[in-house]
Parts: C-alpha cells; sequence; structure tokens
C-alpha cells in the first residue's frame, strides 16, 4: 500500500463515484477523501474502507476547493493524488506510479495522462489531456487566482499546482470517462467558458501576470482575443491531432470544443459593452 491520498472532489456525482473508487482498489492507497461541496443526491451515502467524507463550503474567495484541503486537512501521507469521480485509474497506471514514488529519483510530482471517452466510446486522436495531479504533499499548491465571487464554480477549474523541484510523467493513462451525458457536458462548458472569459479579464491587463505566462497562454489569450479561437481549435483536435479518426463521435467532439471556445470569445466581446 502506497503512502499516498487519493482525494476526489465531487458534488453530486452518484453516477461517476462508484466506479472511480472500484477502480483504486483495497490496497494502493492509505487513504481516500470524498471532498464534498453540498451534494443533495447520493454521493455522501457512498463510503468503503479507509474512506473518508470532508464537506467543503466556498466562501467566494480564495482559496478553493483542493487548496483549501491541503491547507485545512493536509495529508498524513507523503504524496498526494487529486483525481475527479469520472476518472478512473487502471492496473497499468497504478503499476508505474508504485514504480516511481517509490524510486528515490528526486521528483516532486507528476505530469498524468488520460484517455478521453466521449458518447461511451474511447477517442482516438484530439488533443491529449494532461494534469499535474499527483505531487508531494507541502510541495506547492495550486495557483491562485482571487475570484472575489466572480465565478460560481468553487473548484480549481484550469489552475496548476505551482511546484517547488523536479517533475516527471507518468505514461500510462487514466480513463476519463462521465456517466452524465451530454446535456451534462454542455452544462458544464457553458460554466467553464464565464469562467475563462472573466479569467482573461481579470489577467490581461495585470503585467506582473502576464509575465508568469507560458507560451501557450500566450498563444490562448491571443486567440482568445479573435472570433477564429474556435475553427483553430477544430483544425488542431480534428485535423492535425488525427480527431478524424474517430468518425462522427470524434466531428461531433470536434465541434463542441469549437462552440466552447466560440463561447468564451463571444463572452470576453459582451463584457466589453457599455
Amino acid at each position: 500500500m502506497l503512502d499516498l491520498t487519493i482525494v476526489i472532489p465531487v458534488k453530486n456525482e452518484e453516477l461517476n463515484l462508484p466506479g472511480c473508487i472500484n477502480a483504486i482498489g483495497q490496497n494502493f492507497a492509505k487513504n481516500i477523501v470524498i471532498l464534498d461541496s453540498n451534494s443533495n443526491d447520493g454521493t455522501k451515502l457512498i463510503t468503503g474502507d479507509n474512506i473518508e467524507l470532508v464537506d467543503f463550503v466556498w466562501d467566494g474567495s480564495f482559496p478553493k476547493k483542493r487548496n483549501w484541503y491541503l491547507r485545512n486537512h493536509t495529508p498524513a501521507t507523503q504524496w498526494v493524488l487529486f483525481l475527479d469521480a469520472d476518472e478512473y485509474i487502471t492496473d497499468a497506471f497504478k503499476n508505474e506510479v508504485a514504480k516511481k514514488i517509490n524510486s528515490n529519483d528526486n521528483k516532486v510530482g507528476y505530469w498524468l495522462n488520460y484517455s478521453i471517452y466521449f458518447m461511451g466510446r474511447q477517442l482516438k486522436g484530439g488533443y491529449p489531456l494532461k494534469k499535474l495531479a499527483l505531487f508531494k504533499v507541502g510541495a506547492g499548491e495550486y495557483e491562485r487566482i482571487d475570484e472575489s465571487k466572480w465565478s460560481k464554480l468553487d473548484m480549481e477549474i484550469h489552475e496548476h499546482p505551482i511546484l517547488k523541484g523536479e517533475t516527471g510523467i507518468i505514461k500510462s493513462k487514466i480513463d476519463h470517462r462521465d456517466f452524465r451525458g451530454v446535456d451534462h457536458y454542455m452544462n458544464k462548458h457553458q460554466e467553464y467558458a464565464s469562467w475563462e472569459a472573466a479569467r482573461y479579464q481579470k489577467d490581461i491587463n495585470d503585467i506582473g501576470k502576464r509575465l508568469t505566462w507560458t507560451w501557450k497562454q500566450k498563444l490562448k489569450y491571443r486567440l482568445m482575443r479573435s472570433p477564429l479561437i474556435g475553427p483553430v481549435y477544430f483544425l488542431g483536435s480534428y485535423i492535425f491531432m488525427g480527431g478524424f479518426r474517430d468518425g462522427s463521435i470524434g466531428l461531433a467532439f470536434a465541434i463542441l470544443k469549437m462552440s466552447y471556445f466560440t463561447q468564451v470569445y463571444c463572452k470576453i466581446n459582451e463584457s466589453k459593452k457599455p
């Protein structure tokens, strides 16, 4: 059993959470924490061995869910893995994680890779999904964004951990599945688009913040000022990254993602109007 705490932030995840917990299994991590935001379905009734339920109520300011947990319920284990309820770890992933964190390679965190499922099918193409979600306790925390209640999202969305030290990569993939359907997928991205637009408006005039941007962030924010951001994403995902290999499902996925980025552009421009 690894010296690891797995934290699963949730809200109304009764459809996804049982499979997520079952995939973790009994002998992988010392602790499993369900970090709940006032679920009103059956989420709180899902329990098991070594599972702790922690309630979180956001006050509208920093820290949000993951950072709040790290600060107020600091894991006693050496490592922490943040896992969404619709993410299912595989045996290959567990084996590679065990080897890496026991290897004394001086890494303080690891980037994780994910297989994306859409409408019940694993996608072969499209942009890869990667997250820095496994790291040593005390090595850092998620990027700080002072929202001052301009968002209704109580959890870090696109913020990533800022760690002190070298990071590595876990190549074995986690299966990213969501059984809540297309309606939930589209509603979620509506909320994310509002958050992206608000963050853009907050950061674009902050010179200090802009100096910390990576080249990917600089390109993304430049494209956000153009209605071409949606089509550019579509061409990259569907054509250059091989989304066409997934047939009609891949086409639908790329169109919905194009719509998401177009929404971000529209929200940014709408907010500029008096």
